[in-house]
Order: structure tokens, then C-alpha cells, then sequence
């Protein structure tokens, strides 16, 4: 017993002789870990007289976490000494800033400019039944977009929203004319991805029903919008097309900003950049909710976000928008 004690004391001393941080983790490990020195005496216990045993351990014990605690005070000494030497007058690190997302600055734009002009914004859900997104807006079951080629179906009549379409049918079901709304949101389909398209995209639906409404309205609606976001000499055009739920029907392009309009793989050597569809509102869809098409007439269009974005910010492939590449976020 009494070797026990001349190494208890020579073990503490040493460990108070430690004359930094460093030193006394290397005492630690010396001492307390799975091969340290207190930790072997553990096993000569069994060695030791069976009436010398339990004052053996209580003194083991006591060695362990005395030099515990000595080694976690010394530990703690030292590390105030070493946060006392930090140099205060040292530059602050730099830290980098979030950035506004590009496409949520266009929204705002978008917000803003329709806001001015009397549109209020509304939402729906992402997924939807195909009542809101083919039915209601008369898509004839024979459509391709319906099929699971085109669409991203989660159930057998529930999938993720094709368009924001369905946000009109769901405003025109609350209430009677007049409306004017736009609904910027996400929406998917079943596309495959290239410089100018991808499975998820955002778009912006556009509605407005009253009496007497016309294309020329439309028109004049659109382009003032693209004059506002993008400057007065802005070049756009409207081309007829087909929807099911608008007649008459028509898209709408602007000019490539890559080529300036003399062709390009970006736009198919076409020079133009397709931006979304537009035309007055079905009378089936009026009737469909309830409006009679004979006393009221309506306009929409359907907006791509990320089209508006590439054209404003120069950005000649979408999928920059998704990838979350700092050196892309950071330009703006």
C-alpha cells in the first residue's frame, strides 16, 4: 500500500508540473487513458490480499479522479492564458452574404408591375386533381398533356400542377366578376431537361374577367408589362396558337437577347425566345364555374418566370437557377 501512495503522489505531481495545454493532454493520455498508468493498477487488484483489496481500490478511486480534476483545471488555466494572447487589433474575418435569388427578384418585379395595374396575387395548391388542371379548364381526355409522359402524376387522379391555371378556376369558384388576378408559383412536368426547360420550372397565371373584356386589352396589358420590366424598346409579338382554354389563342415571344434576333441555338435559330401563352378565356371554362359567358368575358395569360429571368439578367441556360453554384448566385 504504501508503493500505491509514493506513485499517487508522483503521478499528481507530475501532472501539476505540466507547463501547457499540450502538455497536460499528453498527462492525460499518460495517465487516464485505456493504457495509462492508473488505469493498468486497476488490474492488480485482483493481486492484491483479499482484507488489503477494498483500501486498495477506495485509493484508486481517489487517484483517478483526483487526477481528473487536476488535469481539467490545469486544461482550463491554460486555455484563458491562451484566449488572453488573442490580438484584438487583427482584421475581423470576412464572412459572405446571402444573395437574393435572381428568380425571386423577378417575382417581385412581376408582383409590382401587375400590382400597379390592378392585379392582386393568388395562390393554389402545388398538388392538384385533374378536375382543376384539365377538366375545368376544358382538356379533352384525349390530350397528351394528361398522360404520365407529360404530367407527374403522385396518384390515379391527383398530380403535381402542370401550369398555375388551376389558381383561376379556384379564384373564379369563390366569387363572381370581376376578376383580376395573377398567380406566380411553381409548377411541373414530365420534361426533359435541356438549356430551356426542366422538370420543375415557376410560372405566373394571369386572369381578368368583367364585362366587355377584350384582346386588345390583353394585348395592351402585355405590353406594358414587358415595357416596364425589361425598357420602352422592347420588341415583342404575338403569335396565333392553340389552347383549350383560351380562344382565341396566341404565344408570346420576345427577341433573343443572345443573337439580338438573328438566330442562335438558344432560340432555335428563330431569334426568338417563347415567353408563355396568352388568349381570351374559353367560354367553357366560364361556364364550367358557374359565369355566364354571354354578359362576361375574360382574358389570361401564363408567364415562365425563368424565361423572364434569362432575358433580363443575360442567362443563356435555366438550369443555372437550380444548381445553387455560389459563383453564379453571387453576380447578383
Amino acid at each position: 500500500m504504501t508503493g500505491l501512495l509514493e506513485k499517487k503522489k508522483r503521478i499528481l505531481d507530475d501532472i501539476s508540473a505540466s507547463a501547457s495545454f499540450e502538455e497536460t493532454e499528453e498527462k492525460r493520455i499518460k495517465y487516464l487513458s485505456k493504457k495509462g498508468e492508473i488505469t493498468l493498477l486497476f488490474e492488480q487488484i485482483k493481486t492484491v490480499l483479499p482484507e488489503n483489496r477494498k483500501e486498495f481500490g477506495q485509493v484508486l478511486n481517489r487517484l483517478r479522479n483526483q487526477a481528473l480534476e487536476l488535469i481539467n483545471e490545469m486544461k482550463s488555466k491554460y486555455s484563458e492564458v491562451k484566449s488572453e494572447k488573442i490580438d484584438l487589433t487583427l482584421p475581423g474575418r470576412n464572412t459572405s452574404a446571402g444573395r437574393y435569388h435572381p428568380l425571386n427578384m423577378i417575382k417581385d418585379d412581376l408582383k409590382k408591375i401587375f400590382n400597379k395595374m390592378g392585379f392582386s396575387v393568388a395562390s393554389g395548391p402545388e398538388v392538384e386533381t385533374e378536375y382543376y388542371i384539365f377538366d375545368a379548364l376544358n382538356m379533352p381526355s384525349w390530350h397528351p398533356a394528361r398522360k404520365v409522359t407529360d404530367s407527374l402524376y403522385v396518384e390515379k387522379d391527383k398530380l403535381l400542377r402542370t401550369e398555375t391555371s388551376s389558381v383561376q378556376i379556384r379564384t373564379m369558384e369563390k366569387g363572381k366578376p370581376p376578376f383580376r388576378i395573377i398567380a406566380p408559383g411553381r409548377a411541373y412536368r414530365n420534361e426533359k431537361e435541356n438549356a430551356t426547360h426542366t422538370a420543375m420550372f415557376s410560372q405566373c397565371e394571369g386572369l381578368y374577367v368583367n364585362k366587355g373584356v377584350s384582346f386588345a386589352e390583353l394585348k395592351g396589358t402585355l405590353k406594358e408589362f414587358f415595357r416596364t420590366l425589361y425598357g420602352k424598346d422592347t420588341i415583342i409579338r404575338f403569335r396565333p396558337h392553340y389552347f383549350p382554354f383560351t380562344e382565341p389563342s396566341a404565344e408570346v415571344d420576345v427577341s433573343c437577347f443572345k443573337c439580338k434576333g438573328k438566330g442562335c441555338p438558344l432560340c432555335k435559330m428563330s431569334g426568338w425566345l417563347e415567353i408563355g401563352g396568352c388568349g381570351m378565356v374559353h367560354p367553357i371554362v366560364l361556364e364550367n364555374v358557374g359565369i355566364d359567358s354571354e354578359e362576361y368575358t375574360g382574358f389570361a395569360f401564363g408567364l415562365g418566370i425563368e424565361r423572364l429571368a434569362m432575358l433580363k439578367f443575360g442567362v443563356n441556360d435555366i438550369r443555372d437557377f437550380f444548381e445553387n453554384d455560389l459563383r453564379f448566385l453571387e453576380q447578383f
